[in-house]
């Protein structure tokens, strides 16, 4: 088992890992909550929708953890995954855009946590300036400079319109933000020591969209094939034959 001691070097943590590392601390903490104190990587994989050897690749980079037999302890692997994302030290977030989306961002119930503190909220909008939003009075994006500035703000998340996005960042990584959450769909062009993730949407239901298109095409009958031309039965025959074949 893992010693209080033992190192977790989060800089050496592949990108991969890093992003299926909060999913694997969801499923702990629900067994937890159910008063379940240790799972396996088959468990784990399973309900994360990764297979078992994934998983203990994963969890290997966080120490010895597991238990040949007997699996992982669930509160060891939680506080190690905390230790990962430095959960115990808070970190300060700013939010530019106060409006539909920033505000259901703001109540969700799991987005700010996990050592994330909300500490401004801005945007462009007079009538929002001066509201409250999750404990913080909305401030005019003027201020960003001066506020960001003094409290040495480093992560922001935008959720400002496509017409406001860039020159918003520009403001941030002025005022010494280094990490961007951008929902905003469009791409910013900012420094690259500025390191900026985005959340589009829209991309998400296209690329659904696709998926379901192709799975009716995949089991139904004719579909527009190359250039708007209709598959031959023959070629019908022999897709029918694929899509019978497990997903990959």
């Amino acid at each position: 088992m893992l010693d209080s001691g033992d190192d977790v070097r989060a800089w050496s943590i592949p990108e991969s890992t890093v992003l299926r590392l909060p999913v694997y601390q969801r499923i702990l903490m629900n067994f937890q909550h159910r008063g379940l104190n240790t799972i396996s990587s088959a468990d784990l994989g399973r309900l994360s929708g990764e297979n078992a050897a994934s998983v203990r690749r994963d969890l290997s980079r966080l120490g010895s953890l597991g238990t040949r037999g007997t699996g992982y302890n669930v509160t060891t692997l939680i506080r190690q995954i905390d230790r990962v994302f430095a959960t115990n030290e808070p970190h300060g977030v700013v939010l530019v855009g106060a409006g539909n989306l920033g505000r259901a961002l703001v109540h969700s119930k799991n987005f700010f946590g996990h050592g994330a503190e909300l500490l401004f909220v801005f945007d462009a909008d007079p009538l929002l300036i001066g509201t409250e939003l999750g404990g913080v009075t909305v401030l005019a994006e003027e201020l960003i400079q001066a506020q960001v500035t003094s409290a040495s703000v480093q992560l922001a998340v935008l959720t400002v319109p496509v017409a406001a996005a860039q020159s918003v960042a520009e403001r941030l990584v002025a005022a010494g933000v280094r990490y961007i959450l951008n929902f905003a769909p469009t791409t910013l062009h900012v420094g690259t020591e500025v390191t900026v993730r985005y959340v589009d949407l829209s991309i998400e239901l296209q690329a659904l969209s696709f998926y379901e298109r192709d799975d009716a095409a995949r089991h139904s009958g004719p579909s527009i094939g190359t250039a708007g031309i209709t598959n031959s039965a023959r070629s019908r025959k022999s897709r029918t034959h694929r899509s019978s074949a497990k997903p990959r």
